[in-house]
């Protein structure tokens, strides 16, 4: 990496690089770790996992040259937290069950937002998240300290109130703003859900983007036999090829599960 950014031999990509150029690599290449562990492609996860590893080291030959830290700063910071932050293995303390375990954890994180001087107990949940993957975490944060409901009836209340009141923002001329918040009320809802049935909303929102594509691309493909494309079809032949489609799809799935 330090070849790479050398300002006389190194690469003139790599040499033009910030953090903020960077970071989005970042993050995708961690999509492609979740994405090759979520097809079960562990032929590819070396692979990828040296792709995520190299974005650390970028990271820490930046910050080296700015004389922040360096690449050794980083692993002795991730050893020193973990060793903090497990002390019934390296302290001699004890968590009889997984669930004393994430206490101790939790209490561990908050004593240390204390001492960064965050005082909320929603501090420290990154911006850069998918906004729906960080609804989950404040939610799940906020619960952890008795915020929360104890069945799925008020989430579900909550969905038909936001959704009522979404329906009632689109009547009215130019409420963009409100249609907005309305529409965020609805997902925020849909991930409380989500969160009480003991469910993933990003897992479940990436397997309904599957189930699109594969029913989207069946259309296609049936329209290519009629040598026709989605341009030459009008809205109800459309909608009725989406339903055969999907009926053919719950047919399969029932007979299976009769199976």
């Amino acid at each position: 990496m330090a070849r790479l950014r050398d300002p006389q031999t190194g690469c003139p990509w790599d040499q033009e690089q910030t953090f903020q150029s960077i970071a989005p690599y970042t993050i995708e290449e961690a999509y492609e770790v979740a994405d090759a562990i979520e097809r079960n492609a562990l032929d590819e996860l070396k692979g990828e996992l040296g792709d995520l590893l190299f974005q650390v080291v970028f990271h820490a030959q930046l910050a080296s040259e700015a004389g922040l830290f360096d690449f050794t700063t980083v692993v002795d910071a991730i050893v020193a937290k973990m060793i903090r932050r497990h002390p019934h293995v390296f302290a001699g303390t004890e968590a009889k069950n997984s669930q004393q375990q994430t206490e101790q954890w939790e209490a561990l994180k908050a004593d240390e937002r204390k001492q960064q001087g965050q005082h909320s107990i929603l501090d420290n949940i990154p911006l850069a998240l998918p906004a729906l993957k960080r609804a989950e975490k404040l939610q799940k944060r906020a619960s952890r300290h008795g915020f929360d409901w104890n069945d799925i009836s008020p989430p579900m209340t909550r969905i038909h109130h936001a959704l009522n009141e979404i329906t009632e923002a689109i009547k009215i001329p130019d409420t963009l703003p409100r249609q907005e918040v309305e529409l965020g009320a609805l997902l925020f809802a849909c991930t409380n859900l989500a969160r009480q049935l003991k469910l993933d909303p990003e897992q479940a929102l990436r397997k309904a983007n599957e189930t699109f594509i594969s029913r989207f691309q069946q259309i296609e493909q049936h329209l290519q036999t009629e040598g026709r494309t989605l341009t030459q079809v009008d809205e109800s032949e459309m909608q009725a090829a989406w339903r055969e489609v999907t009926a053919k799809e719950t047919s399969i799935q029932d007979k299976k599960v009769c199976q």
